[in-house]
């Protein structure tokens, strides 16, 4: 079975002790290990679950920590408790980790063997209290964490595992993130701005900024040899209007937009950069707004915000890892406008071109439009419905003291018709739980207008980013009321400024 993360590693911990003599110890190796390949057989878990051997005092933990943080492929570690481990021996070890940590709480056997059962069995089989001794440690040193309980043979367990995989392959992304800005962020625009030192303490991005002209540049430098099989696999793949089509009056627009996507691929290459931004105020030279290249470079996996904004890049990125492999898929949002038919509220979605085909299984259109705006030619851009089902919208804001990430679970329905003459890819959905819940609680977040839209992956993803990240998450869904979220925002406001003195 081919893993998604087929580059990466999660070490798999054991915590034990020398108490117990070599034949516990090598039952408790024998079966961590079943527990590791059970793991790692999940089509749920995707990536290589590698099993390391059962640690029995500080040392080892120490070094199997710093081993963990030394080594790029290992994208995070499970611990678990077979036995009993005295927590004094993971003090240093789990003050050197700076890998993210899941700590499982489990057994070996799923049922008790009530017949047989003698003290032989319980001195082997004492996770339900070696793990309650883990648990202390980790609070106590403030480690973040996740912790998940149950049988690993169970399937809710493995998929929560896997979701935690999933944040953590994330959250290694955005430490190796390079991210491009082509020009500034928009004019005058409050929520585009934010602190790129403290991004990349936080997050590990480094966020830099190329001029237009580089681009341009790049541009200008595509053969035209290499833009006929592109338009052929443009031709291949979409429903492309006549106009644009070989022979017709605007197939040169449909060539520039090519180029664009052929520039973007090799200058991003070059750079090492997998996400990018771009400006409608600051084009230069290039005929177009890039439209259709943007929208394909993001189905490749890229990063993307619009009018320079970097931090909604780097939520898409992530956001494009965290799903890699399943159905669904994520990309730049923007809430545009609502139908406020009471009952049945829905918010639309969209941007002037650049939304992820990921989102639809549907064979898109590809159109040339005016823009209206940023003086240009009319762009390019593959036109389609977003396919229903849940999703989430999520914004990063920079709050000035602390970033903050706003999730709020939506349903993605079908628009209730047709529409011939809104020439742009586009999402609608009803926002849990309500509209006028889900709107007040966002703007009372300051949550930014700018945002991921992820079909593939849920709330739970983002919750473990965040405590990987150390970073706020306000979470929007079905259980949130007005009122409890009005005083979480307080409550976290003291928390945050509180804990950064500590």
């Amino acid at each position: 079975m081919t893993k998604p993360y087929a580059d990466r590693e999660v070490w798999f911990l054991t915590g034990s002790q020398d108490l117990y003599g070599e034949d516990t110890l090598r039952q408790v190796a024998e079966q961590s290990q079943a527990i590791a390949r059970e793991l790692d057989d999940s089509s749920d878990v995707p990536v290589s679950i590698v099993w390391k051997p059962v640690l029995k005092d500080s040392a080892s933990i120490r070094r199997a920590a710093l081993d963990a943080n030394a080594d790029d492929r290992v994208i995070g570690v499970i611990a678990w408790m077979h036995t009993f481990s005295p927590a004094k021996m993971w003090i240093a070890g789990l003050d050197a980790l700076r890998t993210p940590l899941l700590h499982l709480h489990t057994q070996a056997n799923v049922e008790l063997p009530w017949d047989t059962i003698d003290f032989d069995f319980m001195n082997l089989n004492q996770a339900a209290h070696g793990d309650r001794e883990f648990g202390y440690i980790q609070s106590r040193l403030n480690v973040a964490r996740k912790t998940v309980v149950g049988h690993v043979s169970n399937p809710v367990v493995q998929k929560r595992i896997g979701t935690w995989v999933r944040a953590s392959a994330a959250w290694a992304a955005t430490h190796e993130l390079k991210l491009a800005r082509f020009g500034d962020n928009m004019r005058n625009v409050a929520v585009t701005e934010g602190d790129k030192t403290e991004a990349e303490l936080r997050f590990g991005v480094s966020v830099n900024t190329w001029g237009v002209n580089d681009l341009v540049a790049a541009v200008d430098a595509v053969e035209q040899d290499a833009i006929d099989p592109l338009v052929a696999e443009y031709e291949d793949l979409y429903d492309v209007a006549p106009e644009l089509r070989r022979g017709g009056e605007r197939h040169d627009s449909l060539r520039y937009g090519a180029r664009q996507e052929l520039a973007l691929l090799q200058l991003l290459g070059d750079l090492g950069a997998t996400a990018f931004t771009t400006n409608f105020e600051d084009l230069g030279a290039l005929r177009q707004l890039p439209g259709l290249a943007v929208q394909r470079l993001m189905a490749k996996g890229f990063g993307f915000g619009a009018e320079g904004d970097w931090k909604t890049a780097v939520l898409v990125r992530a956001a494009k890892v965290m799903g890699a492999g399943l159905p669904g898929g994520a990309s730049l949002m923007e809430d545009y406008t609502y139908d406020l038919t009471p009952g049945d509220e829905k918010i639309l979605g969209a941007h002037m071109l650049e939304i992820c085909p990921t989102l639809t299984t549907s064979r898109p259109s590809l159109e040339v439009h005016p823009l209206g705006i940023g003086g240009k030619e009319d762009p390019v851009r593959l036109v389609f419905d977003t396919d229903p089902g849940p999703g989430v919208v999520v914004a990063l804001s920079d709050m000035r003291d602390r970033f903050r990430l706003t999730a709020n679970a939506v349903d993605v329905v079908a628009p209730d018709a047709a529409l011939p003459n809104l020439p742009v890819a586009r999402a609608v959905w009803r926002p849990q739980p309500d509209f006028a819940t889900s709107a007040e609680s966002w703007l009372t977040a300051g949550a930014a207008h700018h945002t991921v839209l992820t079909t593939a992956v849920g709330v739970e993803a983002f919750e473990d980013f965040a405590e990987i990240a150390r970073t706020e998450l306000l979470v929007i869904d079905q259980d949130t009321t007005r009122r409890g979220f009005r005083e979480q925002v307080r409550w976290n406001a003291a928390y945050y400024r509180l804990a950064q003195t500590i």
